[in-house]
């Protein structure tokens, strides 16, 4: 160790050496830098800027060994040997070159530490010849063979540890590495230089000298190369420069370019930058917008300027409001300004504390979500109007409706001729037809419309397919067809739905089979289905011998409006929507309605449905058989009705039972009537004037509760038919919905049985 120090202190100018060291230094971070760079890069670009970093390191090791020796003390004159100096060089650079190889041929720490060794190898041979190349007149060089050892090892340690170990990313692992890789060299050499010793030679006085350099030639070469090495280093710090300002300006125009405003505050909330469309989306501060100033200081000139209409008179606490939700980094929030105009503005926090704050005008979404409010609002008061408009209708066609289908019904009852007879029978089909036809438009109505809604009730389904088909068998007896009727045990039973839907459906498939067959068969058959997604179900099949159709008239036969040709409207009618309607309602029922058939070969409609089985219900039927519900003197019926022909009709209709009616013109008369007398029975029109029918029957209900009376059966006998009159009439306390046109028959069972069974009920 005394003679390591001893060679530095004494042996080696200190100036010289400390050039050498800052040399040796800088030079091994510029190949450093470059071989770092070059493993970004690609095929011929990647090996060019390894090689110039392998040049860099191999000269710098060269430079910093023959700096250091113009500050050696040799004890006279020194030469240098062109020819070993040279190889010294090429060795130095060849030595770094094959490490970059190695290096760049994998990041493990094998491969450092390999590319490492190789590296210092070369700088060792650098060291050792360049020595070998001192030509000294008169004296001789004589090595420890001990010191030259360890400054062998040293290095190399040092050097393998450098890059095993100390090499990495970030700035700090960088400097670290362009220091040990520094002092790998400088062990090295140093270290060496203490282990050799120059005594003097006379012999070596006369010696001739090959081809040499003397000190002040080494030292303008030195003096190339360093200000290469300078040179090399300048241009590897310019183009760093350049590449972060050109990343920087990168970044800066893509900010610029975002269609959305940006702003960037450091961790103290002072503004830093922002791009154009800050300014614009904030063109009211964008004026006073400083580098340096904090976001507190931005909303106060918003609110100087009048900005926040939602913090006038309470600036403070909307302040304060702001501030704790920008440091709380809450979801985005939209704010109005001035000028009707809307932004919503996020805050992110950034890795190093700041904030950074995205601006968006959303004034046209606002604008846009708005017209789609109001036109959701158009379309659902459209809807209303519509809703209404089918209501008035419905109401308006069915009371003079009822007054021809009534009327036919009583004239029914009277003595005709044979060719009155017939006209009636036309007139009664004639409503009949127009009855379904007004059932139709009002039910696909209210299916497109969403409003129409299913039933879940228990029935018993046996007795209701053989109902749908009975209503048809006698229009196909009296055409000659045979008519079928099979119901498969397991399902003869009583299951949940709507019974009243799935009834319109298998009638106006049964109709159907039987208008457009002439001969043959119509069946109708019900029966388990296939389960569906582990579901059972309930499959009708309505077959015919009918006229058929084809392939291309059955993907439209469902279409509303549609049949199979415009003869057929002709020669039987129709509007075509009856199947339009069942296929809708098998939709919501949760199955489907499909059909196959040929032209001449008959049809076959097929339904399914989900079968959900029930327990049989303990409530009678609501149709009771007269001769059950009769009673012995005259039934008391109060009639209400504003329409001079429908009491007349209903006058006409109960004159053939034992009836005593009583008939007023609006529910304030019929209120007045229940004051003043006993009725066994209250029919109670809906539309009225002075008072409807609905606020008659709260009144008579609270008539009847104040009075501590029994409950007076009421029908609401209307042509109000839609499922919200129904439910609007029960919820008034109405016991019974009959709608017009009316059926004479059931109008009859119902005046005649509906008292006796609400007097056994009561008495129950």
């Amino acid at each position: 160790m005394d003679r390591i120090l001893y060679c530095l202190t004494i042996m080696h100018d200190w100036r010289w050496t400390l050039a050498a060291v800052v040399l040796c230094v800088f030079g091994i971070g510029a190949a450093f830098r470059l071989l770092t760079g070059a493993r970004t890069l690609h095929h011929a670009r990647r090996r060019d800027v390894a090689a110039l970093g392998a040049v860099v390191g191999g000269v710098a090791a060269f430079s910093t060994h023959f700096v250091a020796m113009q500050g050696y003390d040799a004890g006279g004159e020194v030469r240098y040997g062109l020819i070993l100096t040279l190889t010294s060089l090429v060795l130095g650079v060849g030595g770094v070159a094959l490490g970059s190889v190695i290096l760049l041929g994998g990041n493990r720490r094998l491969h450092r530490g390999l590319g490492a060794l190789a590296g210092v190898s070369g700088v060792a041979a650098t060291h050792f010849i360049g020595v070998a190349a001192l030509e000294l007149p008169g004296r001789a060089i004589v090595w420890d063979p001990v010191l030259a050892g360890v400054a062998l090892v040293g290095g190399v340690a040092m050097a393998v540890a450098t890059g095993a170990v100390v090499y990495g990313k970030g700035a700090a692992r960088f400097a670290a590495t362009c220091v040990t890789g520094a002092l790998s060299i400088i062990i090295l050499h140093f270290i060496a230089m203490s282990a050799l010793t120059i005594t003097p030679d006379p012999a070596g006085a006369a010696a001739a000298l090959g081809p040499t350099l003397s000190a002040s030639a080494m030292r303008a070469v030195l003096g190339v190369l360093i200000v290469g090495l300078l040179a090399v280093a300048g241009v590897i710090a310019w183009m760093g420069y350049f590449s972060r300002s050109s990343a920087l300006n990168q970044i800066r125009e893509a900010i610029d370019a975002m269609p959305d405003g940006l702003a960037f505050f450091d961790a103290e909330d002072r503004l830093v930058l922002w791009n154009n469309r800050y300014d614009e989306v904030n063109p009211e501060l964008s004026s006073n917008l400083q580098i340096g100033m904090t976001f507190r200081e931005i909303i106060q000139i918003g609110l100087n300027e009048g900005l926040y209409a939602e913090a006038k008179g309470r600036e403070a606490a909307w302040i304060s409001e702001r501030m704790e939700s920008r440091r709380a980094l809450s979801t985005m929030m939209e704010q109005r300004i001035a000028g009707d105009r809307w932004l919503r503005v996020a805050d992110r926090r950034t890795a190093a504390g700041g904030i950074v704050t995205v601006c968006t005008d959303i004034t046209d979404l606002k604008n846009d979500a708005q017209a789609l409010v109001d036109a959701r609002d158009a379309a659902q008061a459209a809807n209303a109007a519509k809703s209404q408009f089918l209501a008035n209708m419905s109401h308006e066609i069915r009371t003079p409706l009822n007054g021809v289908i009534g009327l036919a019904q009583a004239l029914a009852n009277t003595g005709l001729t044979s060719q009155q007879a017939e006209m009636l029978e036309l007139i009664q089909s004639s409503g009949r037809t127009l009855q379904v036809l007004l059932s139709d438009i009002l039910d696909l109505a209210r299916v497109e419309s969403g409003r129409l809604e299913l039933a879940e009730e228990a029935f018993d389904l046996g007795r209701a397919v053989r109902e749908a088909a009975q209503l048809y068998e006698a229009s196909a007896r009296d055409k000659g067809l045979q008519f079928f009727v099979e119901i498969a045990p397991e399902v003869d039973c009583w299951i949940t739905g709507d019974l009243v839907r799935l009834k319109q459906i298998l009638t106006n498939l049964v109709s159907n089979a039987v208008k457009f067959t002439s001969e043959g068969f119509v069946s109708l058959t019900a029966a388990p289905g296939p389960a569906r997604d582990g579901v059972p179900t309930l499959r009708f099949s309505v077959e015919d011998t009918g006229i058929g159709f084809d392939g291309q008239t059955r993907d439209r036969l469902f279409s509303r409006f549609e049949q199979a040709d415009g003869a057929i409207t002709r020669k039987f009618g129709g509007s075509g929507l009856g199947l339009a309607i069942s296929r809708q309602l098998a939709e919501m029922m949760g199955g489907d309605l499909d059909c196959e058939s040929e032209p001449g070969g008959g049809s076959a409609f097929i339904l399914t449905v989900p079968f959900r089985t029930a327990t049989a219900s303990a409530t009678p039927a609501a149709g009771v058989d007269e001769a059950e519900g009769g009673t012995s003197g005259a039934v008391r019926v109060l009639l209400a009705d504003d329409h001079p022909v429908n009491r007349r009709v209903v006058e006409m209709v109960l004159a053939q039972a034992n009836v005593t009616l009583t008939s007023v013109e609006d529910g304030a008369q019929a209120l007045q009537a229940i004051r003043e007398g006993d009725y066994d029975l209250i029919l109670m029109d809906m539309q009225m004037p002075v008072m409807d029918g609905l606020t008659a029957t709260r009144e008579i209900r609270l008539h009847e509760a104040a009075m501590g009376l029994s409950r007076t059966p009421i029908v609401m006998l209307t042509a109000n038919a839609l499922p919200e009159h129904v439910r609007a009439a029960e919820a008034a306390g109405a016991d019974r919905h009959l709608p017009k046109p009316f059926n004479a028959a059931e109008l009859l069972n119902l005046v005649v049985a509906l008292p006796r069974a609400m007097a056994k009920s009561i008495a129950a």
